[in-house]
């Protein structure tokens, strides 16, 4: 028999701007988009760690992020 001792995902997130808006309003949106990302996290009580946060040329943002794996314990990984 097996069991998970420690499991996490690693994620890289290309948050794009909306493209039928005007750029600053896309730009708005977009960063109440990754709010509300982070906010569900938080709400879902995942455990997560951002990697990193880069905002491109465009406004678009690329996160890179390790996060819990479903409910499995995270273990040394968010260390």
């Amino acid at each position: 028999m097996k069991r998970v001792k420690a499991a996490c995902i690693t994620q890289t997130l290309h948050f794009l701007l909306k493209e039928d808006v005007g750029h600053d309003y896309a730009v708005k949106l977009l960063e109440e988009e990754i709010k509300k990302y982070k906010n569900g996290l938080d709400k879902s009580g995942t455990k997560y760690k951002i990697l990193s946060e880069e905002k491109q040329e465009d406004g678009s943002v690329v996160i890179e992020i390790k996060k819990q794996y479903n409910t499995s314990p995270v273990g040394d990984y968010l260390n």
